[in-house]
C-alpha cells in the first residue's frame, strides 16, 4: 500500500523532525536518510521488531517525471466530482513543491504498529509542507488527518 504528500511549501522537512515526531507518538524509528545537494531524498524508517522497513522518498516536482505523476493525480481528482473537495484537491496537486511516497511493508507482523507509523510520518510531512495527504484506497486527508475525500 502506498501513501503520498503532496506539499505546496520548497522547504524541506527536516530527517531528524521526523523521527522525533515519530518518538514523541510513541513510534521508535530508526531513520536512515540519504540526499545530494538539493537535500534528503529518500530513507528508510526502521521500527523495532519489523522485517522490512519503511521506505520513504523526497521528489522535487522539479524532476521532469514527477510532474507527469503529478498530473496524473490531478486528472484522476478531476474524475471524483462526487465530492466538493475535489476542484480544491486538484489544484493542491497541481500546486505541489515536492511528493513524499511512503511504502508499507508486505511483511509488517504488526500491521496496527506499521500503519500509525505511516500513518503520522505522513501528518508531519503534511504540515511541515503545507500539505496533504493521500493513501490507496482510503482517501484524501488533510494534515491534522481530517478526512477530505473518500476514494471508492
Amino acid at each position: 500500500m502506498w501513501y503520498r504528500v503532496f506539499g505546496r511549501s520548497v522547504s524541506e522537512p527536516a530527517p531528524a523532525g521526523l523521527a522525533a515526531h515519530l518518538h514523541g507518538r510513541g513510534r521508535p524509528v530508526e531513520p536512515h536518510f540519504r540526499g545530494d545537494d538539493l537535500g534528503w531524498a529518500g530513507g528508510e524508517l526502521r521500527l523495532p521488531g519489523v522485517g522490512s522497513p519503511i521506505f520513504l522518498e523526497r521528489y522535487l516536482a522539479s524532476e521532469e517525471d514527477i510532474r507527469d505523476d503529478l498530473n496524473a493525480h490531478a486528472a484522476e481528482l478531476e474524475t471524483m466530482d462526487y465530492d466538493p473537495n475535489h476542484a480544491r484537491l486538484m489544484e493542491h496537486v497541481i500546486q505541489t513543491a515536492q511528493l513524499f511516497t511512503l511504502r508499507k511493508p508486505l511483511d509488517a507482523p504488526d500491521e496496527v504498529a506499521v500503519e500509525e507509523v505511516l500513518e503520522e510520518a505522513c501528518r508531519f510531512l503534511a504540515a511541515a509542507t503545507d500539505g496533504v495527504y493521500q493513501v490507496d484506497g482510503r482517501g484524501w486527508f488533510a494534515a491534522d488527518g481530517g478526512l477530505l475525500l473518500r476514494e471508492y
